[in-house]
């Protein structure tokens, strides 16, 4: 293959260097934001490697989300009003079911 920064048609190539490292080149980074520390998911597809960003997701983000896919929220609300009489109701819900545990 050609030297490191060598284009083949506008596209950058890069070079394997010492532990299978390689360097992106920056405009390739540019264009998607890439930062360091940021995490890449590796895959190959049709034997042509593809490098995705990631985002790291923490345990409260993903049950957030997962409450969202499966219909475990409430609203959306109109003001702050409506969500107010919403937590009233519910928790007079909460109120009354633990007393009828008693």
């Amino acid at each position: 293959m050609g030297g490191e920064g060598e284009k083949a048609s506008n596209v950058p190539v890069v070079k394997v260097k010492t532990k299978y490292q390689v360097t992106l080149p920056t405009s390739v980074r540019h264009r998607v934001g890439l930062k360091v520390g940021d995490l890449l998911e590796a895959k190959v597809e049709r034997g042509k490697i593809t490098l995705t960003p990631k985002a790291v997701i923490t345990p409260g983000i993903a049950e957030g989300l997962d409450d969202i896919k499966k219909g475990r929220v409430y609203g959306p609300f109109s003001s702050a009003e409506d969500l107010l009489n919403s937590l009233h109701r519910e928790a007079k819900k909460l109120v009354k079911n633990s007393r009828s545990r008693a």
